[in-house]
């Protein structure tokens, strides 16, 4: 890649904002409106990647590099920074966080590293004036709500309040159920709402402790489900049924059948 890749990427935003001859619905955006397209094209890439697409990750990596460039051209606007800024920023931030690679700092392993990057990460709040201990510090709220409660869960691990083994989580899941239908029956909603976020806490436990990635298990669990529930469709129909005419047992039946055809497949 060259420079004037990047030069034409960013002449592209340019004059997609101009306010006389520029695209309407560009000229509209601001950071607020843009944020959520950002964040779905993140998504789009990990699906890219989970699919093992690397044509379709080439797309998806540009879509989310024009989010990159689109906010920085906002902000250049604004006076407030440019996207040469955005790049020297990371770059200045990569360099300080491995010191083992641009400097004489010596790391033992993977490990090691993890605990010196969040040390730098902790040095840099204190010199921004950001003044928390805590060895949850640093976690952004922005996360997705999955991610987040792994990184929560592994910080908390560090200083020794964590599972010891396995088995002892599902103990803790079932507690929860047990909970999550006691809210239930008291039909408290707010309750409700608290108990199934407890659970979905203890069920991202367990996946991190077995080295799992929740939100990734999950996405393979929504395409397994999307692909069967698909199959149903076309099995009813060349029966000549409609699948939202059937009773239960019915749709049961047809989803074992696909299950078993795609599992023997």
């Amino acid at each position: 890649m060259s420079s004037g890749d990047i030069d034409r990427l960013l002449e592209i935003m340019v004059r997609l904002r101009d306010p006389q001859t520029g695209c309407p619905w560009d000229i509209e955006q601001d950071f607020r409106s843009i944020a959520p397209y950002t964040i779905e094209e993140a998504h789009e890439v990990a699906e890219a990647i989970e699919r093992n697409d690397l044509v379709e990750l080439k797309d998806e990596l540009g879509d989310l590099l024009f989010q990159v460039v689109f906010h920085a051209r906002m902000a250049e606007e604004q006076g407030a920074f440019a996207f040469g800024d955005v790049v020297a920023s990371v770059s200045d931030k990569l360099e300080r966080r491995h010191p083992h690679v641009f400097g004489d700092a010596e790391i033992a392993d993977a490990e090691a590293q993890t605990i010196n990057w969040e040390t730098i990460k902790a040095q840099e709040r204190a010199e921004k004036g950001e003044h928390d201990d805590s060895v949850l510090a640093g976690v952004s709220r922005g996360l997705g709500a999955l991610r987040r409660s792994v990184k929560l869960q592994k910080r908390a691990a560090r200083v020794g309040f964590d599972w010891p083994a396995v088995e002892p989580i599902f103990d803790k899941i079932n507690e929860e159920a047990e909970e999550l239908k006691e809210a239930i029956a008291s039909a408290d909603r707010t309750h409700i709402e608290e108990e199934v976020g407890d659970l979905f806490f203890a069920l991202t436990n367990i996946a991190r402790k077995l080295e799992v990635d929740p939100g990734m298990a999950l996405r393979a669990s929504n395409h397994k489900f999307e692909r069967r529930v698909r199959a149903m469709e076309q099995l009813a129909a060349q029966q000549g049924l409609d699948l939202s005419t059937l009773d239960l047992d019915a749709q049961e039946a047809l989803y074992q059948q696909v299950k078993q055809d795609q599992s023997s497949g």
